[in-house]
């Protein structure tokens, strides 16, 4: 089986000023490009794979094609095609996943204990959806299907990003199986990019922010000017054999190099290494999406907290970079590896930038309400979709999370 994480299928982008006689094709076409590479995603998995949910943070892959499936019978089909019917009653309420402003939803801890609908009842509802949609492109005036660009456009992202978390959450299953069993077992890790050193910023003001006319989510609006510098930041990202040296040196044990609450985390967790690696009589392995691996020295360290990224970095004697100093370097074409590999952490809290006003109705539950607790993550990682990164992208996740694909890179300020 080819690598999973070759996006040939990816959505083309399209510009929602378009209003070309094709519109309803070009829509179409890149509609039906993500929805299947939802379902390519999903094919190496099992109806009992499908349904498994081994944390509250994560979901079963079922309910990740069918929560994206609701989303367009919720926002487009109810909304704006007359006559749709939807496909079950219960959908809804089965499938909604915190848009408090569309009605009342499962618990999410839950997810798992649906063994009904069945994996291939989802897979009905998703041709159900995607045939009635297809239609509604095509029996709609251009001018209309301009107006709800933006809303289709968040559809298609809203959907790659599932994409991510379906390969994210089923590592996670995988990682608590004895077994180790492989979500495909032709998978390497991407090979980073040779050089290291440092890059700098010189002390100026930039502009920070998405600044052009296509896509993006509102959290990465307004565009704003910054002070960034003087700082050095990392070219390349902290790999496994930097992180073996911060544990020999008992890394995890030092408590004057974490965060409180970090430490308190470290130990409740009895973290001794970043998440999925496993000590064995040969030396240290990692879960990976191709099963049970030894440790690449080399590769970018993965799945590391928030709060190990900070102790890493002063352990090292640095710190991790703000949001902003990685993204005027990444503008620049400064960092290696700065997409397509891991997120990175930044020590900049999830919050509003200045003048920043949520979408209107159930989608400004999108982003805005989540602005708090939390830390930016700036980059992709290997399990993003193709043509889903950019550089004013702004993740986010708590601080002792780390069952996505997280790792670091560091800055100096002692220039």
């Amino acid at each position: 089986m080819a690598n999973p994480l070759s996006v040939a299928g990816a959505a083309p982008r399209f510009s929602r000023l378009s209003t070309s006689g094709a519109l309803a094709d070009h829509v179409a076409e890149a509609f039906l490009a993500v929805r299947d590479e939802t379902e390519r995603r999903a094919k190496p998995l099992t109806p009992e794979d499908q349904m498994v949910q081994s944390m509250p943070d994560a979901s079963p892959t079922k309910w990740h094609r069918a929560h994206t499936t609701w989303f367009w019978e919720q926002f487009l089909l109810a909304e704006h095609s007359p006559g749709y019917v939807r496909f079950h009653p219960d959908y809804a309420f089965l499938f909604n996943s915190y848009y408090v402003s569309a009605g009342p939803r499962h618990a999410r801890a839950a997810r798992g204990h649906l063994t009904r609908p069945g994996a291939e009842e989802i897979t009905a509802y998703r041709r159900h959806v995607d045939a009635a949609v297809v239609r509604f492109f095509n029996d709609t005036d251009d001018n209309v299907l301009a107006g709800l660009m933006p809303l289709i456009e968040a559809g298609l992202n809203h959907e790659q990003q599932h994409q991510e978390l379906m390969l994210t959450d089923i590592l996670h299953a995988f990682a608590q199986n004895p077994m180790a069993p492989a979500y495909d077992a032709s998978w390497s890790f991407p090979a980073p990019r040779a050089g290291s050193g440092w890059t700098s910023l010189i002390e100026g003001i930039h502009t920070v922010g998405y600044q052009g006319a296509s896509f993006h989510f509102d959290n990465e609006k307004p565009a704003h000017r910054v002070l960034v510098g003087p700082v050095k930041l990392g070219r390349g990202l902290v790999t496994n054999a930097d992180w073996l040296s911060f544990m020999d040196d008992g890394g995890y044990r030092t408590a004057a190099l974490w965060l409180m609450d970090g430490f308190a985390a470290a130990t409740n967790e009895a973290w001794e290494a970043p998440g999925y690696w496993r000590k064995t009589d040969d030396g240290w392995q990692v879960m990976t999406l191709g099963g049970l691996r030894p440790i690449d020295p080399n590769a970018p360290v993965c799945h590391v907290s928030y709060y190990e990224a900070d102790a890493f970095a002063r352990w090292s004697g640095k710190h991790l970079p703000t949001e902003m100093e990685w993204e005027v370097a990444a503008r620049a074409g400064q960092l290696n590896d700065a997409f397509g590999t891991v997120w990175q952490w930044t020590r900049s809290a999830y919050a509003p930038y200045p003048g920043y006003r949520a979408s209107q109705g159930a989608l400004g539950e999108y982003n805005g309400k989540f602005m708090v607790n939390q830390f930016v993550l700036r980059g992709s990682s290997l399990a993003t979709p193709e043509r889903h990164s950019r550089v004013s992208y702004r993740n986010f996740f708590y601080p002792h999370q780390r069952w996505q694909f997280t790792g670091l890179r560091l800055a100096d300020y002692s220039l």
